[in-house]
């Protein structure tokens, strides 16, 4: 076992809270954006999908970035069969609680909409849990909950990794390659790569049986984040270079976002489109290096807004996407108006959630395990850096 001492990273923790709160009002606007969702307000529109644009390549390879630079210091505390354990304990029993009793409204309110099913919402769940193929999807589904399954996979296939990351340390010359301006190039080329080769043979389905593109780009992210967690050059550069980093989204983001508004008219493998499809995964990372650089130099300082919001924000994870469809579902006969409606599904949600995990959930010992959280609220967890 590891006994080196560490200091918190307060910033990835901050990320990690801000990340999942980006995550959770970007699920808010696939309520009211043209693209597929689960449900669709009666004031679909784009007016929202250029923000979401630039948003939506980044969210998740952040989050996923993070939860390997969490993996890594937890890893580090304990022997690997009781961490394993852990681990496996605290994503899989939010998984299956989640599985069965947050995620059905959502099934059973699309089903509605698809006109699947009748209403009786008893007689749907009695399908639900049966594991039979009654319709198109199959059920029980972990739908928004696919995130906890993939972190889920690549923690326990790390292990092994784990005990070599413990001994051996990153050649010089790769510290050395992440400590110069190559940091905003290297990390990128994988993911290039990716884009032109898995990615177009295996579309994103989340059915992590089948997966294999996202999983390539998920589990580099996550492995990623295992490899630089300690690693003094790649800090180092982020730090150097964060600014210049900032720079090139901006630019790249000004570039892409009429490129995408202009997507439907564009030469599928025209030359072009080609190239906005790399310099979007260029943007990607561009995006993720401002915000560790930009993170390490303003919020790497601990506060008890950042304490409460660290235990707290998993919860509002697992919750968040039921509560936006009951709430717009709800709200959906009245023709509120846009703007109106809008705002109640978003403070709604943000209230629902933070009332039931502020008053049931850390209050109550046998359901903080359901949603993430250690059964002994005297007992907080305390890593170095962000929990996965």
């Amino acid at each position: 076992m590891n006994t080196q001492t560490y200091t918190r990273r307060y910033d990835l923790d901050w990320l990690r809270v801000i990340a999942f709160g980006l995550l959770i009002f970007y699920h808010v606007g696939m309520y009211y954006v043209t693209w597929g969702w689960h449900v669709k307000s009666p004031y679909e529109s784009s007016f929202l999908e250029p923000a979401m644009m630039l948003l939506n390549p980044w969210r998740l390879p952040l989050l996923f970035v993070i939860s390997g630079i969490a993996v890594r210091f937890a890893a580090d505390k304990m022997p690997s069969g009781p961490f394993a354990w852990a681990r496996f304990k605290r994503l899989m029993v939010p998984l299956l609680f989640g599985s069965f009793f947050i995620v059905p409204p959502q099934t059973y309110y699309e089903l509605l909409a698809d006109e699947a099913i009748n209403p009786g919402y008893w007689d749907f769940y009695k399908l639900y849990v049966d594991f039979g193929r009654h319709w198109e999807m199959a059920t029980p589904t972990y739908n928004h909950l696919w995130y906890v399954m993939y972190v889920l996979i690549y923690t326990m296939m790390a292990v092994p990794l784990l005990l070599v990351l413990r001994r051996v340390k990153w050649p010089e010359l790769v510290g050395r390659l992440f400590a110069s301006p190559l940091v905003l190039l290297l990390p990128v080329l994988p993911f290039i790569l990716y884009r032109f080769t898995l990615d177009t043979q295996y579309p994103e389905t989340h059915d992590f049986m089948k997966d294999w593109g996202a999983h390539a780009r998920y589990g580099s992210w996550f492995l990623l984040g295992l490899l630089a967690a300690k690693s003094a050059g790649f800090w180092r550069g982020i730090k150097a270079y964060w600014r210049h980093a900032l720079g090139l989204a901006v630019i790249s983001g000004a570039i892409l976002t009429p490129v995408w508004l202009g997507w439907d008219s564009l030469t599928q493998e025209g030359a072009l489109m080609q190239a906005a499809r790399a310099l979007r995964v260029a943007y990607m990372w561009w995006v993720i290096a401002a915000l560790f650089g930009a993170a390490q130099a303003t919020l790497n300082r601990p506060s008890k807004t950042l304490t409460y919001l660290t235990e707290a924000v998993f919860p509002y994870y697992i919750l968040h996407q039921t509560v936006i469809i009951m709430i717009g579902v709800a709200l959906k006969p009245y023709l509120v108006g846009a703007v109106p409606e809008f705002l109640m599904v978003a403070i709604g949600t943000a209230l629902v959630c933070a009332v039931l995990h502020e008053y049931v959930i850390r209050r109550i010992g046998f359901l903080r395990p359901l949603f993430g959280l250690k059964a002994d609220n005297s007992q907080r967890a305390k890593v170095s850096g962000v929990q996965a």
